[in-house]
Formats: structure tokens, sequence, C-alpha cells
């Protein structure tokens, strides 16, 4: 008797992976964080639609800042979801404009 399976069993069960528990804990986490995002997003977006009403057009500064968050609530979104691997802020760079990055839509 050997402790090693002999060459004729090829047989084997393919190894389930570990329950990924820490990035569960990173998801309840994110999700939280998402949440607060999201209700930030809607309070931006009123703060919006009062500066409208009395300058009658938009901020520049509420409107670059809205999408950095909606960005960020994307990218949190996604981690929860498993969309994407790589964690979200505060633990990986905060989202940045397309224009902030340096890269051009149209680089050919």
């Amino acid at each position: 008797m050997t402790d090693t399976n002999p060459a004729g069993d090829s047989a084997q069960v393919p190894a389930r992976p570990p329950f990924p528990a820490v990035r569960l804990l990173y998801a309840v986490g994110f999700g939280i964080v998402a949440w607060f995002v999201f209700w930030i997003v809607i309070l931006i977006a009123l703060a919006q639609f009062v500066v409208v009403a009395i300058n009658g057009r938009l901020n520049d500064e509420l409107k670059h800042f809205s999408l950095n968050l909606v960005q960020y609530l994307w990218e949190l979104l996604a981690f929860v979801v498993f969309l994407r691997d790589e964690q979200p802020f505060p633990l990986g760079p905060f989202p940045k404009q397309a224009g902030e990055a340096g890269a051009t839509p149209h680089s050919g």
C-alpha cells in the first residue's frame, strides 16, 4: 500500500476554491459606503437643480464632482457584484475624470 494515487486513477474531482470570506467583508463595507455615496449624489443633484433655478445654468464644479462620485459609485458596486477585482477607494485610487488621467479618447 502506498500513499500516492495509481497512474490509472485520473478521475479526480477538481478542488473547489475556498469561500472568499475576506472579500465578503470588503463587499459589505463597500456596499455601506455605496449607500452613503448614492445619497450624496442625490443631494448634489438637488443642489444642481437649485443652482439652475437661480443662475439659469449648470455649475461646472458640481457637474465634475458628481461625475467623479458616480464613477466611484460604479467602482464600489462593481466590486460588490464581482465585476471587478480591484478594490475601490480608500484601498485603491479614487476615480479620475477622463481628462485628468492624461489620456485622450482619440489618441491615434
